[in-house]
């Protein structure tokens, strides 16, 4: 897309709009610095993005006295479930820097009962994850398991054995989020952009869920608008929810950030695994900027078009329209793309989402821009993030904003269906939704998903904001 089509000040696309102005004020730079205990042994203070390398170097080398971990964020510190009273075990963990706890299931153990959940109880409107918290699997089924579909459920999970995964009912209904964010449009749906990224060739792109890549090939910044990216790559249903969307114009200069209104954005700059127990942000044009928690891995989930492996589970409220939309963390780590989920952001409910490192791994892609895009947060957005002292609530939507910035768009469900509705439905609604409110994001931007509303990130922004939910 051409410069004019994408003004730099609104190349800085991320995902969405800003609803929660007071996730925004959390987002302040260097909240969770990472600090070294002065001994060597013993429990270390980390930050919530380097949990995930702590627990993995420590999965491998406890092999099956591995129990999953998980982030305290109040501690900052990274707890390692250990199976049954192995001292030395125990002692290994502690020297490594984390927190040993003695638990009975092995993360073998549950990744196979995971597995017998797969083949007796794939039904859709099903899901369930790893719990490391409760060392257990996580089991959720919508409201539309009932009858046989929920006895043969509780019967499975009954099979597996008592302390193997809990059940529990949802309100709403497992679907995608077409619709929100930063938004683009095509086919008749709307989503929101994640992330930009460059291909394995260099050229510029984005990346959304896979269920918005697989409803329509080409995709535009504003509503009945001319094509601005053509989707190159599509994973939807199946190991994962993911698509590269490759820019028309090879000039395209699209930053690596998350718009989060107002001329604010969150630099982005890196891609991180997500690790339960950590605080997240998930940004969209239909509900702007919401935060939440990490409280599963490795989820599936049964939506009506199909089986989905591999997402993340979180709290963190979204709707239609959400879907694809950027989740991160405040220091500007990209942690996933908005798949689907139930419930919405009256009474929550459960949201999933494609971890970014698997995407990009999957597409060949690296994060960021290429040559010309990427340098700042756009518009000097994320300079302003900088600025936010703690103590300033005004902080909270501009500056602030922008980080945080990941709010819900894990709702799962449709939003390859749900088409333009739910996120066209923003419109100026959307950003309207949010008004001033969306952190001020949303006003102009959101509705920008629309025109230049959308967090500004408007029609030309969906430079690669696009971060609907579709």
């Amino acid at each position: 897309m051409s410069h004019k089509r994408i003004p730099k000040r609104k190349a800085a696309i991320a995902a969405g709009s800003v609803a929660a102005l007071g996730a925004a004020a959390l987002l302040l730079p260097n909240a969770n610095a990472s600090q070294t205990d002065a001994k060597d042994a013993g429990p270390k203070t980390l930050k919530a993005a380097d949990a995930s390398d702590l627990a993995s170097l420590l999965a491998t080398q406890l092999g099956d006295a591995y129990g999953g971990a998980y982030y305290d964020a109040a501690k900052k510190q990274v707890v390692v479930n250990v199976v049954g009273d192995n001292s030395k075990v125990a002692d290994a963990v502690k020297k490594a820097g984390a927190v040993p706890r003695s638990v009975d299931n092995s993360l073998a153990a549950l990744k196979s009962a995971a597995r017998t959940l797969k083949t007796d109880a794939t039904i859709p409107g099903t899901a369930w994850s790893v719990d490391p918290k409760t060392n257990q699997l996580r089991v959720t089924a919508d409201s539309t398991v009932t009858g046989a579909n929920w006895n043969k459920l509780t019967s499975t999970v009954g099979s597996l054995g008592s302390g193997m995964a809990t059940v529990k009912k949802s309100a709403g209904t497992f679907k995608t989020f077409v619709d929100g964010g930063d938004a683009i449009f095509g086919g008749g749906a709307r989503c929101s952009l994640g992330f930009n990224v460059t291909a394995s060739d260099g050229s510029p792109a984005f990346l959304t869920a896979g269920h918005c890549g697989v409803a329509a090939k080409q995709w535009s910044d504003t509503q009945d608008g001319a094509p601005i990216a053509t989707v190159d790559q599509a994973t939807f249903p199946g190991d994962g929810d993911f698509s590269l969307v490759k820019y028309d114009d090879p000039n395209t200069q699209a930053n690596s950030a998350v718009n989060v209104g107002n001329g604010q954005s969150v630099a982005i700059n890196q891609a991180a695994d997500a690790a339960v127990g950590q605080q997240v942000f998930r940004m969209g044009s239909t509900t702007g900027l919401n935060d939440g928690n990490v409280t599963g891995l490795d989820a599936t989930v049964n939506y009506p078009e199909g089986t989905v492996t591999g997402l993340i589970q979180t709290d963190v409220c979204a709707e239609p329209g959400d879907s694809g939309g950027s989740l991160f963390t405040q220091d500007g780590s990209a942690i996933g793309l908005t798949s689907g989920g139930s419930g919405d952001c009256t009474v929550g409910g459960e949201t999933f989402f494609q971890p970014v490192t698997t995407a990009l791994t999957a597409t060949g892609a690296t994060l960021g821009a290429g040559a010309g895009a990427g340098a700042g947060a756009g518009a000097g957005d994320a300079s302003a993030t900088a600025g936010a002292e703690p103590s300033d609530p005004a902080a909270s939507d501009p500056a602030a904003g922008d980080q945080s910035g990941a709010g819900d768009q894990s709702g799962t469900g449709d939003q390859s269906g749900a088409g333009a509705d739910q996120s066209g439905a923003a419109g100026d609604n959307q950003s309207g939704a949010a008004g001033d409110n969306q952190s001020g994001a949303a006003g102009d931007n959101q509705s920008g998903a629309a025109g230049d509303n959308q967090s500004g990130t408007g029609a030309d922004d969906g430079s690669g904001m696009v971060s609907s939910n579709g």
